[in-house]
């Protein structure tokens, strides 16, 4: 039962938030609320000692920290910021953030370019009214970052304390 909701929580809440960000631009709190409150009832039951949970909290409450003072400085929405954070709690310390971190930065940067070619291209004119194009044809908003951090986190997570620990329990 643990790792199911491992394996669908935090998964759901990646293509959630990817696609919520696409359509509307946005990314709802109930997705980074559902990831730490899902997070922090499981890994308990996972048998994840006290000190690498307070580890985890560290490393979302930094991340958090940094990704505020990039929202306060307008370069990075607050729902990108919120599941950043509430990402790095479930990857925690270690390889699989950094690893987080740089992937959604690559795909988040090919992300840019890909929209940017699209918007001044002729083909946006024709495709823009597309509800899943909308936002990406419209060049007074700005890139939906929640797609590259979404499938970054689907990319990671195999190898974050959760995941590892979810697919090993269930290989046994």
């Amino acid at each position: 039962m643990v790792e199911a909701l491992i394996l669908v929580i935090f998964p759901f809440c990646m293509v959630y938030a990817a696609v919520s960000d696409m359509i509307t631009m946005t990314i709802a709190n109930r997705v980074s609320v559902l990831l730490v409150a899902t997070f922090l009832v499981v890994a308990p039951l996972t048998g994840m000692p006290v000190a690498m949970l307070g580890m985890h909290v560290m490393a979302a409450a930094a991340v958090l920290c940094v990704t505020f003072a990039l929202f306060a400085l307008g370069t990075m929405g607050g729902g990108d910021a919120k599941l950043l954070a509430a990402t790095a709690l479930w990857m925690g310390f270690g390889m699989p953030l950094a690893e987080y971190v740089v992937v959604g930065a690559v795909w988040g940067g090919m992300l840019t370019l890909l929209i940017l070619a699209y918007r001044n291209s002729p083909i946006s004119d024709v495709t823009g009214n597309f509800v899943l194009l909308r936002n990406f044809a419209d060049r007074r908003v700005g890139i939906p970052y929640g797609i590259a951090l979404g499938a970054a986190g689907l990319m990671v997570f195999p190898s974050s304390p959760m995941g590892a620990w979810a697919i090993q329990s269930l290989v046994r």
